[in-house]
């Protein structure tokens, strides 16, 4: 990789943002497109987000993909914000503008839809109520998704109740909120499981889920790359359900965060998957 006095630079934002492997995605993509550009993680304070944001008003980054926690005060530091990110009430994508204007996305939805549709072939949000686990930033983009692609109604499943009233709230169109413990009643008839928190990741607990409350049929997607297979997903595979991982979302959502940043698409032949289960294998220093 060479750095030149062009070189437009581009990131993640994240605590934790040390496991991220957006930055082996989009400098593969760089690399195989031949752009001057380079991708890295940044890792501000949990309480300077908004200084650290404001530091970058004027484009000398040129934007940032947003993970936990940030997502939430991503669309309140924005000064123009999509109707996605808008519906979500939360952004995972920045771009500075020369002028100091901040403009706010959100590529979640596109991600999650995306990987989906590539590992459970046939899939159909509108074919029975989704149960969402999780009440943040990413839980908010996927429920304004999914409402956005059909399904007749999302239940947002999260241990304390009056977060997911607040987002089924604030998402609208059919939300339902359900305490923790009723996670058994939310899964009922469901033609999806997805889950949207950070339990599982590598270094933090998992949480029984009642998979057997769902219907054979069901979906289950974990938002969670690492591990590739987590508690979670282990359990659906025992039980028989088809399964999705957060890497194939991870990757989606990526490409259009790189075509904001860099003006083109991903390159085709660039196997960004492949580098990056590689890189999973690896044993973690």
């Amino acid at each position: 990789m060479t750095i030149s006095g062009r070189t437009v630079v581009a990131g993640v934002a994240g605590s934790p943002v040390t496991h991220s492997l957006s930055p082996l995605i989009h400098n593969a993509w760089l690399a195989g497109a031949g752009i001057d550009g380079v991708y890295v993680a940044f890792s501000p304070a949990e309480d300077g987000f908004a200084r650290f944001v404001d530091g970058l008003r004027g484009g000398a980054v040129r934007g940032l993909n947003v993970t936990i926690p940030f997502k939430e005060t991503a669309l309140v530091l924005a000064d123009e914000v999509s109707a996605r990110a808008r519906a979500a009430q939360a952004a995972n994508l920045l771009v500075f503008e020369p002028d100091g204007r901040v403009r706010a996305d959100n590529t979640d939805g596109l991600g999650m839809l995306g990987a989906l549709a590539a590992q459970a072939p046939g899939f159909q949000p509108q074919a029975g109520p989704i149960a969402l686990l999780g009440a943040g930033g990413a839980a908010r983009g996927a429920a304004a998704a999914l409402i956005a692609a059909g399904a007749p109604e999302v239940r947002i499943v999260n241990r304390t109740l009056e977060k997911a009233q607040t987002v089924a709230a604030d998402v609208g169109g059919s939300c339902a909120a359900f305490p923790l413990e009723a996670a058994a009643a939310a899964f009922e008839g469901v033609a999806a499981v997805i889950n949207a928190t950070p339990a599982g990741l590598a270094g933090r607990a998992a949480f029984e889920a009642p998979l057997e409350a769902t219907p054979e049929t069901a979906v289950v997607m974990d938002m969670v790359y690492q591990p590739l297979v987590t508690p979670l997903l282990a359990k659906a595979q025992a039980l028989g359900r088809r399964t999705v991982d957060g890497l194939e979302m991870l990757v989606r959502q990526a490409a259009p965060s790189f075509e904001a940043f860099y003006g083109a698409a991903p390159p085709e032949g660039v196997d960004v998957r492949c580098l990056a289960l590689t890189a999973l294998e690896r044993p973690r220093p």
